[in-house]
């Protein structure tokens, strides 16, 4: 069959160049569902222009695939910017629940960016991008006074939470998980956030097992008159 062969870009369209080659790397990673059948040249086959075209954009196949990755990673911005505004804590809850099932429907660019080493110096641009969006819904939650504490410090304690979740969906499908993954992620979250709001306000002494749990009983039981847990079941973290 013959094959048709690109002519020289002018000056001015490398850009589009490289978009076309990250379109047709991002369609071979939806279809494959991994990294491994990046090559550059499969990628230059699928784009339609030599191997020495695609080394003109990108120095490897781990840039390459890291490129293609962060594209889809742009999306989760906008995800947290749908998820916020409103109640802080409420949108806390969206965003550690929307982060999670993006997660879910992007497994490879996930296991590329945030699931393995990474191989350059400094912080990743993908987890540099995802803790700056948690550390945003969590400083609204301190100023709000729901959560107490250094944002940062906090924010990481609830990105690790809802990681190890997802990584362990992602790493492990064939472990026995609950059918419902929808419960099990706002489980998590759910843990993740009220556990961040009470241990800030927890006494360096706890109390015995059997009183903590009195205590506890209590506080929910003030909760509910209050007509908190009906809100925090259907919305909140």
């Amino acid at each position: 069959m013959a094959t048709t062969r690109r002519v020289r870009a002018r000056r001015g369209e490398g850009v589009l160049l490289r978009e076309e080659i990250l379109c047709a790397a991002g369609d071979l990673l939806a279809e494959t569902g991994t990294e491994d059948a990046l090559t550059v040249r499969a990628v230059a086959v699928r784009a339609g222009v030599t191997t020495p075209s695609v080394y003109l954009h990108f120095a490897g196949k781990e840039e390459l695939v890291e490129a293609v990755c962060l594209r889809a990673w742009d999306e989760l911005g906008r995800i947290f910017a749908e998820s916020r505004g409103g109640d802080p804590f409420l949108a806390l809850g969206r965003c550690g629940r929307a982060y999670a099932r993006f997660a879910l429907d992007h497994p490879a660019q996930y296991r590329v960016l945030m699931m393995r080493p990474t191989a350059g110096p400094g912080v990743p641009p993908a987890a540099a991008a995802a803790f700056g969006h948690m550390v945003a819904a969590v400083a609204a939650c301190v100023r709000e006074g729901v959560l107490q504490g250094d944002p940062e410090t906090l924010a990481l304690g609830l990105w690790s939470a809802v990681h190890g979740c997802v990584s362990l969906l992602i790493a492990q499908p064939s472990f026995p998980w609950p059918e419902d993954r929808e419960a099990l992620i706002a489980h998590i979250v759910h843990m993740a956030g009220f556990g961040a709001a009470m241990q800030s306000r927890l006494p360096r002494a706890l109390p015995p097992s059997a009183r903590l749990a009195a205590e506890l009983d209590d506080f929910g039981v003030r909760l509910a008159d209050a007509g908190g847990t009906q809100s925090c079941q259907t919305d909140s973290v």
